[in-house]
């Protein structure tokens, strides 16, 4: 009997090992590079690559809210939600002309500052943020595509 639970141990161990070592789609494997791109022929969500600062005040000039996906690369509903949501063309046409939409790997690059500033709880936290920093909605973990359009609805603007 020990045998047989040892074996299954390890079964599942090898099984979730490879469930986690899925790439995020657009990471560039071996290397250092952790910011997942899309490319702009791609349908579903464009997300911008720029310092903090610089997406503050693109925010606020543009009196747009700031969608921010807070991952870890490490997170298997993180990877799922890069497959299987942002990659829709509905989500994508949404948020594209709602948000600036962007994705931060919370432990690497700006990422461990910025969760000092917006704590998170689980993986994946996403932000809704106005351009003065404020967050006015915060999700944590996998939605489907329908529900994440309307967690974007519901998110109101309030004087940037």
């Amino acid at each position: 009997m020990k045998k047989v639970f040892w074996l299954m141990a390890v079964l599942l161990g090898f099984y979730t090992a490879s469930t986690l070592a899925v790439a995020l789609p657009g990471r560039i494997h071996g290397g250092g590079d952790t910011k997942p791109t899309v490319k702009p022929t791609e349908e579903g969500i464009q997300f911008t690559e720029a310092a903090w600062r610089d997406i503050l005040k693109k925010a606020k000039a543009e009196k747009k809210v700031i969608f921010l996906d807070a991952y870890a690369s490490w997170c298997g509903p993180c990877k799922m939600l890069q497959k299987n949501v942002f990659t829709k063309k509905a989500v994508g046409d949404f948020y594209n002309g709602k948000f600036i939409n962007v994705k931060m790997d919370m432990e690497k690059g700006e990422g461990p500052a910025l969760s000092q500033v917006y704590p998170l709880e689980a993986y994946p936290t996403l932000l809704f943020i106005d351009g003065n920093g404020r967050v006015l909605k915060k999700v944590l973990g996998y939605q489907s595509p329908e529900d994440l359009i309307a967690i974007g609805k519901s998110v109101k603007s309030v004087n940037i």
